[in-house]
């Protein structure tokens, strides 16, 4: 752990005082399904992020950040974060579904979408219960941030920062209408702001 000496000066000169520790912070290591949206979305936080892209189906983005993590050092559960990030696309729903409980057997986050990442970027806008399409997404999208919206876009994160508050809230409303909740169905869903609201954490 960082620590800084304190040297403090009185009239006969220095004197040591006590070290004060320096907390650390919360590490992350970040897989991705996706190699544009995704990424350059979760690495625009002013976090200590290690953000790695699969381009392949949920389980194997699970199966690869649980691989990363008994690699390397990312041992400590008081310091280190490890999060998945998929989206449903085409997966059958048995292996969405697999894929969201073993990374929580893993103990490792889950921020999945269905069935879209986009949905995410909606919800700093409005409130959306009604499952579209990815064209009607982009559409929208294109339409609400008075651009054309682009998936390798580096700059979304600071268009929608102002608007991240909603987006959770909406988030949140969002999961609690599925009860029970089925995530490979639950269309339109995401739990793509409990990432977020640990990486705000982190910064505090």
């Amino acid at each position: 752990m960082a620590r800084r000496r304190i040297d403090g000066r009185t009239g006969r000169g220095f004197r040591r005082r006590p070290f004060e520790v320096r907390e650390q912070r919360p590490r992350f290591i970040i897989v991705c399904e996706g190699t544009k949206t995704e990424p350059r979305y979760c690495a625009g936080f002013r976090a200590n992020i290690q953000v790695e892209s699969v381009g392949r189906g949920a389980l194997e983005v699970v199966v690869t950040a649980i691989r990363l993590r008994d690699e390397g050092d990312y041992r400590d559960p008081l310091l280190d974060r490890v999060w998945c990030v998929f989206d449903r696309d085409d997966v059958p729903a048995e292996d969405f579904n697999r894929a969201i409980r073993l990374a929580r057997n893993e103990g490792l986050g889950a921020a999945y979408s269905n069935q879209a990442f986009e949905l995410w970027y909606l919800l700093h806008f409005h409130y959306v219960d009604t499952g579209i399409s990815r064209h009607e997404y982009v559409t929208k999208l294109s339409q609400l941030l008075g651009h054309p919206y682009r998936k390798n876009s580096a700059d979304i994160g600071r268009e929608l920062e102002s608007r991240q508050p909603t987006a959770i809230a909406n988030a949140r409303r969002l999961l609690a209408q599925y009860d029970p909740p089925n995530p490979a169905m639950d269309n339109p869903s995401t739990a793509v702001h409990l990432l977020v609201e640990e990486l705000n954490r982190s910064l505090v």
